[in-house]
This record gives structure tokens, sequence and C-alpha cells, in this order.
């Protein structure tokens, strides 16, 4: 076998185990699967598991991973989307919520992942991703004056611990209009932060 078609195979494994295994781990949570029905899902062996992660953890950690990049990347294209630095910031923020209401990203980004992955390397996963994009966002209205001049990191971790908390809690309601009602309330917080 050529070393392309082995690249190749060895791709599709990746992607097939990350596939079933945040299927699986959305649907059932991490405690509720095991290996073999992940392997037995994605059509490959506990072998091949084994040759692409350490185990069932560190393939989580790779769909959390995952995932936490798609918000991210969520979160920034909506940003972008605006001209004005605070219309991006709220953009942003309202996009966050929105993405989280997302099963998967409730079970696997808030509520498994944390307790998986431990709370120091669940928050180093999230600081690379979302928060990081609302962290220079911050530095941004700052240095405009739009938001008077304070220290970025207590802010951020402030900030996204409330949207963190807000979306969990949009997971365990089902109302019609609570996202609305979430976000209405986390603008008014925002809107508190603007320079008067």
């Amino acid at each position: 076998m050529s070393s392309g078609r082995r690249t190749r195979q060895r791709e599709q494994t990746r992607s097939a185990l990350l596939e079933q295994g945040r299927r699986l781990f959305a649907a059932k949570g991490y405690a509720g699967v095991g290996l073999a029905e992940i392997v037995g899902a994605a059509g490959v062996t506990k072998g091949a598991l084994y040759h692409q992660f350490d185990g069932k953890t560190e393939l989580f950690g790779a769909v959390h991973a995952r995932i936490q990049q798609e918000v991210a990347a969520q979160v920034a294209a909506a940003a972008q989307r605006r001209h004005d630095p605070w219309e991006q910031l709220l953009a942003g923020c309202r996009a966050f919520l929105e993405a989280s209401t997302a099963p998967a990203v409730q079970r696997i980004m808030l509520v498994d992942g944390p307790a998986v992955l431990g709370w120091r390397e669940w928050r180093a996963v999230d600081e690379a991703a979302s928060a990081r994009h609302l962290a220079d966002a911050l530095e941004s209205l700052i240095a405009a004056g739009t938001i008077a001049p304070q220290p970025v990191a207590p802010l951020t971790h402030l900030l996204s611990g409330a949207m963190n908390e807000a979306a969990l809690w949009l997971a365990d309601t089902a109302a019609p209009g609570d996202l609305d009602a979430t976000w209405n309330a986390l603008a008014r917080m925002l809107e508190s932060l603007r320079g008067q």
C-alpha cells in the first residue's frame, strides 16, 4: 500500500471516529458511550481507534476541540459581518448564545467538557477559541474609548462565564422565547460597559 493511500486511510478512519464519537457523545453523553459502540458505528477496530487516539478521553477531547473551533468560527463570522466594533461585540455574543443552543454543543462543550477534560484543560481550549475573540474585541473597544480602561483578562472571564452559564440555563429550559429573553438580559449587561 502506498504512503499516500495509507495517509488517506488514516484520515478517513480519524474522520469516521470523530464523526461517530460526536454523534454518540451528543446523544448519550460521555459516560453513556463505550469504545465498542464508537468503533462499531465508525466501522473500524479498537486497534484503529488506539492508532489514532490514546482512548475514549482523547477522542472526546478531539471532538470537543472541534466543536469549540466551530463555535468560535460562528462567533467570528457573525462579528465580521458588522463594521462597528461595538456591533461586532454584540453580534459575536449573540452568535455564541445561538450556537450554544445546539444539543451537541450543550452536551459536549458545556456539560461533559469540563467534567471529562478537567476544568483547567477545558478553560485552555475555550481561551484558545471563543474567549480569544472576546478578549480581542474588548481590547479594541477599550482602545477606542467605547469601554472604560480596565484589565481585559478579568472582564473576558466574567463575560465568558456569564455567557457559558446562560447557555447552560438555556440547555435546561424549553420555554419559547428564552433565547431572546437571555439575549436581552445579556445585551443590557453589555450596554452597562459602554462609556458615558
